[in-house]
């Protein structure tokens, strides 16, 4: 065996893998698209549906049509039961579980985007008052969004507390 062999053989491994991985996500995205769409098509709703794979699980969007606020609902609660059926029925069909995100109208999208600004604004102010910010409670999705804006403002620290479904986010000044 040449040298050279074995030091591309792991790299071939991995790179094999990877691409595994891939199809495997865009599998899941497939059969989560066709299950939205058969459920667009029993409510008779519009909508486009596009999938993607974003670090390293398959993520489905539906947009475009003019009653898909209904299926995002208040504060997203319909949009999380929606992800969490169309999760199990890709699990169902793969045998495995899945790490899929749903967003419907853009609504994820938007509030990622909202609760990034929240997490800056809480930092900042844990920061000039020296006092923590306790903000009200979120579902995982959104405190994981205000955790990563936290820890990426600096001179302040984030945790969660509390129990399911009155879980929440608190800053706390460092130093």
């Amino acid at each position: 065996m040449e040298a050279g062999s074995a030091e591309t053989a792991p790299a071939e491994d991995a790179s094999r893998a990877e691409r595994s991985s891939e199809d495997q996500l865009v599998r899941e995205g497939d059969i989560a698209g066709d299950y939205l769409e058969r459920l667009l098509d029993i409510l008779d709703f519009d909508g486009d549906i596009d999938l993607d794979v974003e670090a390293g699980r398959a993520v489905v969007s539906v947009d475009g049509g003019k009653d898909l606020e209904k299926l995002v609902g208040a504060r997203g609660d319909v949009l999380e039961a929606l992800q969490e059926l169309t999760r199990l029925a890709v699990q169902q069909s793969t045998g495995s579980r899945n790490r899929l995100m749903l967003d419907v109208a853009g609504w994820r999208s938007q509030r990622r985007s909202e609760l990034s600004d929240l997490g800056r604004t809480a930092a900042q102010e844990a920061k000039d008052t020296g006092r923590s910010q306790r903000l009200r409670p979120m579902t995982p999705f959104e405190r994981k969004i205000v955790h990563d804006a936290v820890a990426a403002a600096g001179g302040v620290r984030s945790e969660s507390e509390g129990e399911e479904p009155r879980r929440r986010v608190v800053v706390h000044p460092v130093g």
